[in-house]
């Protein structure tokens, strides 16, 4: 089983994290936020991927402290399960729409981090959630994840419906790229190493 567990404890933040990439299931989500709650889960549903998360922050104050944090251990768990990335087939894409809105992801487990976030949309609070976070939670994740990420929102409109289709498509894409192929484990590089 290509599974982690991470946690992380600041001034600001408590996150503990169980990620298992080969489980599916109803993943157990509690940032204290609950419509980041509620994209983290779909994001996990369509990976394909099961997670215990549990998160405590300073949401008195805002709430990045709490996503950027989440974001954190989440790609630290994705870099601890996947190893050394053989046998995975490293990238992957995906076009979702959602309603009228359409989102369009591409990633490489490459172990280098970079975010390209074209996701231009109403930003109004949904729910109590602060939309611009969202980027800080990916950003987050690419950089402790080593996961090269592109994030294009192609067409917008309900900001719900947006950031839906965004972290939809974020857990397709990561679907398709953590797939074990039927080769024989080969780390999927010519150069033999992701890094």
């Amino acid at each position: 089983m290509r599974k982690a567990a991470v946690s992380r404890r600041t001034g600001e933040t408590e996150v503990k994290l169980e990620l298992e990439l080969d489980r599916r299931g109803d993943s157990q989500i509690n940032t204290g936020i609950p419509f980041f709650d509620h994209m983290l889960r779909l994001m996990a549903f369509h990976a394909g991927v099961w997670m215990r998360l549990e998160a405590k922050g300073d949401l008195e104050v805002d709430q990045h402290h709490t996503v950027e944090d989440v974001g954190l251990c989440l790609g630290e768990a994705f870099r601890e399960a996947l190893g050394d990335r053989g046998g995975v087939r490293r990238y992957g894409w995906s076009l979702v729409p959602m309603d009228e809105s359409l989102a369009r992801v591409a990633l490489d487990l490459s172990g280098r981090p970079h975010l390209t976030w074209r996701v231009e949309m109403p930003l109004e609070m949904l729910s109590g959630f602060d939309p611009l976070l969202a980027r800080e939670f990916f950003q987050a994740m690419v950089n402790r994840g080593g996961i090269t990420m592109h994030v294009r929102l192609l067409e917008d409109g309900n900001p719900h419906h947006c950031l839906e289709a965004v972290f939809k498509a974020v857990g397709l894409a990561l679907k398709d790229a953590v797939t074990l192929s039927p080769a024989d484990g080969t780390i999927p590089s010519s150069k033999g190493t992701l890094d």
